[in-house]
């Protein structure tokens, strides 16, 4: 079986239109919530960053109001790895061995605990992030980033 950790970057793409989000949406709607999985700090993260965009004049307040409503709903349609001590001991150690930043840190620790809670499952990564990509790479995770691997997206089952 596989899941896949949706990265703060990716996350983000199904409720702010942008490269890579159709193949997300197709990727989400083909595969079972239980196998959907995101750190429980990205639904805040995501916030923030919609939060910013309307600020910012990037998107209206209906369009961000509509965005904030549907990122609820699939926040809670998603498994949450919680921010809990395995998950802080791994970004620790992560910022010991990489150039990652702490938020960066956290969101890879939270996908490296789901790994291990998940013992025998492949958890593919995916982000938008160059830099998170390489460095889950590097932790050994299968890496997807939606927006240059549609045809990978669109493969899957």
């Amino acid at each position: 079986m596989t899941c896949y950790f949706l990265e703060s970057t990716a996350f983000a793409k199904l409720f702010v239109q942008e490269n890579g989000t159709d193949a997300l949406i197709h990727l989400m709607e083909s595969v079972e919530d239980n196998r959907k999985l995101i750190a429980a700090s990205t639904p805040l993260e995501v916030y923030s960053a919609i939060r910013r965009r309307e600020s910012a004049g990037n998107i209206s307040a209906a369009d961000a109001t509509a965005a904030l409503e549907i990122l609820r709903v699939e926040a809670a349609r998603m498994v949450q790895e919680p921010l809990n001590p395995a998950v802080l001991e791994a970004a620790r150690q992560l910022l010991d061995r990489t150039h990652l930043r702490w938020p960066d840190a956290l969101q890879l620790g939270a996908a490296m605990a789901a790994r291990d809670m998940f013992h025998g499952t492949e958890i593919v990564f995916v982000s938008s992030s160059p830099h998170m990509l390489e460095a889950a790479q590097a932790e050994g995770f299968t890496v997807m980033d939606p927006a240059k691997e549609p045809a990978k997206v669109e493969a899957v089952e």
